[in-house]
């Protein structure tokens, strides 16, 4: 029976092939992996739903895929995997090579395939070994049943450049893509005192190139302001006071009413929810509103997307956003779909601290808005001066797109939507 296999769900974005595992006449195993698709924050391997032979393939390295996409023809086959048979059972008297092995059963016939050829690695080690430009063949695994572990592409890389006169290659690399700004420092931090390393997890490695990329690829401009929340925070607070006596299972925070804020404005400020095209030639005005809102985890900065924001009520936005947080807290158990779509981005800090701050735009968005804590502070109301709720906000955003009288705009729409929770529900 021929077995077709499909891309799984891998969101709304194509990805790219990266890697085929398997050709033409390869026998596989169940959830044997077929082929690695990555897309920027993602690496997925494809299993194989079904034991057996692979008759065709149907995609090249370098291909995007979307799910359902048909990569692959399996012909299904009976297997079973072992790793000693024993001598009794052996009555034809063939040798038998009792390492590790796969008896396949096809046609009455038992062919016995080797498995030592097989690359035990996970999809970052396979990612990490194409950056490197290192063939995994070459490389003698560590791990468990062989797999290949981070530590063996360090070392691997470790002993192939003892003899590469480290100094012309970086002083090359430097004047070649920084020009006339001054290497960076070379120092032995262990001649001063006691030092720690602590290796960057891949989330933190792949943000922070991105966000390097978009600070210096981008003119920012960022303008500050300060709005009046204090009836915002007594209604939220009287609400979610009510949710409580009446055991609903949620809990309202000040993020969603900038959410919707936010939402509105892009609505009347279009400019504010687009991408410039990769030639910057063309801007792209999106008819939909998804905000990404940026969660500081023990493994990195993630951005999860939350879709349709202007078609939702608080109550919705607050269950999604909270079951959204309760997923990065669970050892990230994000979907690459989790985190695209974006149109504009929030990086609260409100629960930190601070009384302002420059939020770095998440290319391809235009704009991003800082939230940092909120304070008592005395107001002059015309009369009199009175203690006032307020919260200090940050509009960092790409100047080739929006201009100054823009993002004051900007700051004057959010401003009346917070300062009056009548201007938010309405």
């Amino acid at each position: 029976m021929t077995i077709k296999v499909y891309i799984p769900n891998i969101g709304n974005d194509k990805l790219e092939v990266t890697d085929i595992m398997v050709k033409i006449e390869d026998t596989v195993l169940t959830d044997q992996p077929l082929a690695i698709l990555e897309g920027d924050k993602t690496s997925i391997e494809v299993p194989s739903p079904s034991s057996g032979i692979v008759k065709s393939i149907m995609i090249n390295i370098g291909d995007k895929v979307n799910t359902g996409s048909l990569i692959m023809l399996i012909e299904n086959t009976e297997i079973t995997k072992k790793t000693t048979i024993p001598i009794k059972n052996n009555q034809n008297n063939t040798p038998i090579n009792q390492n590790n092995t796969t008896i396949i059963h096809h046609h009455d016939q038992t062919i016995i395939h080797d498995n030592k050829n097989h690359i035990h690695a996970t999809p970052l080690i396979r990612h990490m070994a194409r950056i490197f430009g290192i063939n995994l063949k070459h490389i003698h695994g560590t791990g468990r049943k062989g797999r290949i572990l981070r530590e063996d592409i360090q070392n691997y890389i470790k002993n192939n450049i003892q003899n590469i006169n480290k100094k012309t290659i970086n002083q090359h690399t430097q004047s070649k893509t920084f020009n006339n700004i001054a290497p960076w420092p070379r120092i032995n931090f262990d001649e001063f005192g006691p030092t720690e390393k602590i290796k960057l997890k891949h989330i933190q490695k792949t943000s922070g190139a991105n966000l390097h990329r978009n600070w210096i690829m981008l003119p920012h401009v960022t303008q500050f302001d300060e709005v009046d929340i204090t009836e915002l925070e007594k209604f939220r607070k009287e609400k979610n006071e009510e949710a409580e006596k009446e055991k609903l299972n949620f809990k309202i925070t000040p993020i969603i009413f900038i959410m919707k804020a936010v939402a509105l404005t892009l609505k009347k400020l279009p400019r504010f929810n687009s991408s410039l095209s990769e030639n910057n030639h063309t801007l792209i005005l999106k008819k939909y509103i998804n905000i990404g809102i940026a969660v500081n985890t023990h493994y990195g900065l993630i951005v999860p997307v939350i879709k349709d924001v202007n078609k939702k009520n608080i109550i919705t936005l607050t269950k999604e956003l909270s079951n959204i947080l309760q997923k990065t807290s669970n050892n990230n158990q994000l979907v690459a779909s989790d985190m695209q779509g974006g149109c504009f981005t929030i990086s609260s800090l409100g629960k930190t601290g601070g009384t302002a701050f420059t939020p770095i735009v998440n290319v391809p968005e235009v704009a991003i808005l800082g939230v940092s804590r909120a304070s008592i502070k005395p107001i002059w109301n015309g009369k009199k001066f009175s203690p006032r709720l307020m919260l200090p906000l940050s509009l960092s955003y790409d100047h080739r797109v929006i201009n100054g009288v823009d993002g004051a705009q900007f700051m004057n729409i959010i401003n009346k939507l917070l300062s009056d929770i009548r201007n938010l529900i309405m």
